[in-house]
């Protein structure tokens, strides 16, 4: 019996020994692995920028200014497709984010088509008090050549961040990079690895 309980705690005290050891490795694992950020395709508009301000019209009939200076607001734009599954997946993300950051942030949703198909993909998404806008010049003008696509305006119309928008995570980084002020999560890496 004794030499039974000095084995069973022989082999807690080797199991919590592998645990530490392991927890060890995981915390270096997520030192080394960047956080994934939008990826910034080679585009027209740099961040910094001042973005040329369009005045637009939304499918409702609603006239709308893209970029601009806007008193204490920002301006997402959110490009996206009905034919796009990606796109459809993120859109209730997009919602969240326009609900979550509603005292700052005035959410787009753009993009080139079918106005019944994207009053159904906006109707079927809940985003029925975002406005739509149906512009092939509003993409051109930011370089939008892959969806889905976000650009982010700061208060005084300048593109504080923009790219290609797979996760949640990718479009939590647009707003992350116009905070510490850099073009891109990665941009932010090199900076402080370069420092």
């Amino acid at each position: 019996m004794l030499t039974s309980q000095i084995l069973l705690w022989a082999v807690v005290i080797v199991q919590g020994l592998l645990i530490a050891a392991l927890a060890r490795q995981v915390g270096i694992l997520h030192e080394r692995i960047a956080p994934a950020g939008a990826l910034t395709l080679h585009q027209k508009v740099e961040v910094g920028e001042v973005a040329s301000p369009m005045a637009m019209t939304t499918i409702d009939g609603a006239p709308l200014q893209i970029a601009g200076k806007r008193a204490g607001r920002s301006q997402l734009l959110f490009f996206a497709s009905p034919d796009c599954p990606v796109c459809k997946s993120l859109l209730p993300v997009v919602r969240s984010a326009a609900n979550a950051e509603a005292d700052w942030l005035d959410v787009v949703l753009a993009g080139d088509g079918s106005e019944g198909e994207y009053r159904r993909l906006r109707q079927m998404h809940g985003l029925d008090g975002v406005p739509l806008v149906l512009s092939e010049a509003l993409g051109r003008a930011f370089g939008v050549s892959k969806l889905p696509y976000a650009v982010l305006l700061d208060e005084a119309g300048r593109v504080a961040s923009l790219g290609l928008i797979n996760s949640r995570e990718h479009l939590e980084s647009l707003f992350e990079a116009k905070e510490r002020g850099v073009a891109s999560i990665q941009d932010f890496l090199a900076r402080r690895q370069g420092a």
